[in-house]
């Protein structure tokens, strides 16, 4: 098929370039969030932007939308959001011959890019409507089985669990999450030139650069990016080191940590990396990228201790450890 043939590493960086410009013409600064979003955008995996309101994540979200020539949909979600909101249900219908059959109508989940906003105002019920449609890319209502567009992507923005009225995501849940990516707050430069945009009202019209069939593409192309032995099995003691009753875990990690990643960590670790070398411009993946990518793909995936919270330790402060007390090579 042709979704499955690969761009050239120089037609790869060019067409990332071209979504990073596009992008770039409507969100003042954040480099560094606009780079991690897209390179789990071009990973096939799904992205949770964490931030206090008015940041730009809704923003961001939806320019990504609007540069790729791909289906878009928001979902606000609320407390009172229902699951059949989300994935679609059956409605009664009468036929040509006078017949009443139920017919499936597709939720907007149902769609390459996905906007989740504010998951976490939802509750649990409504949030685990996505489970599914994250992991597997199907939707079941009725035990029929409804398969969703590719590629998609959920680009999901929640508030920090200590504000009022969030309910926290369940592990199972933020493991399906390629990245955590904590949106910060802008520069006194970078905000001054957030408000002359917006206070003008300068609509810009971006340009749509990539279509479904090139998005996949490029996922492929970054797949086959090379990597040593020695720096992947790096990745793998960082992941093995975060679980408190392995024999490599530092210290940090026994006395904080209740549960270490997941095996999706390591994945997507190595999935992440390699995408960033290509990115780059290189041919290989290097130790650097692993310790780059390391936090946003596991700063949701390690589930610390109450002693922890008890001294104010975060699982970003954890990660940050874990990468400085890992060695490159051997224990």
């Amino acid at each position: 098929m042709a979704t499955s043939i690969q761009l050239s590493p120089h037609d790869f960086r060019e067409m990332a370039a071209a979504i990073q410009h596009e992008i770039e013409r409507v969100i003042v600064g954040q480099k560094d969030v606009v780079s991690e979003v897209l390179i789990a955008l071009f990973a096939g995996g799904h992205v949770l932007l964490e931030g206090v309101p008015g940041l730009g994540k809704t923003r961001l979200v939806r320019t990504i939308g609007d540069g790729l020539d791909l289906a878009f949909s928001r979902i606000q979600f609320t407390p009172d959001l229902m699951p059949a909101d989300i994935t679609g249900t059956n409605i009664l219908n009468e036929s040509e011959d006078g017949r009443r059959i139920f017919t499936f109508e597709p939720g907007p989940v149902f769609s390459n890019i996905v906007l989740a906003d504010e998951i976490n105002r939802a509750t649990p019920k409504t949030q685990s409507a996505l489970l599914e449609a994250m992991q597997e890319g199907t939707v079941t209502v009725a035990n029929h089985v409804h398969q969703l567009p590719k590629p998609f992507f959920v680009l999901a923005t929640q508030n920090p669990v200590e504000m009022e009225g969030t309910y926290p995501l369940p592990e199972a849940q933020l493991d399906r999450f390629f990245f955590k990516i904590i949106v910060p707050f802008p520069s006194a430069e970078e905000l001054a030139e957030i408000v002359v945009r917006t206070v003008n009202q300068d609509d810009v019209e971006l340009n749509r650069v990539a279509e479904a069939a090139t998005v996949s593409r490029m996922a492929a192309t970054g797949r086959q990016v090379p990597i040593a032995h020695s720096v992947l099995d790096y990745a793998v003691r960082l992941v093995m080191a975060s679980h408190p009753d392995n024999a490599g875990a530092p210290g940090l990690i026994r006395q904080y940590v209740r549960y270490g990643a997941s095996p999706r960590g390591a994945q997507t670790i190595v999935l992440a990396a390699k995408l960033r070398a290509l990115l780059d411009g290189r041919p290989n993946v290097s130790y650097d990228d692993i310790r780059a990518v390391a936090l946003p793909a596991l700063r949701h995936r390690i589930v610390l201790n109450f002693d922890a919270e008890a001294n104010d330790i975060s699982s970003e402060h954890v990660v940050r450890r874990l990468t400085e007390a890992v060695p490159d090579s051997g224990f």
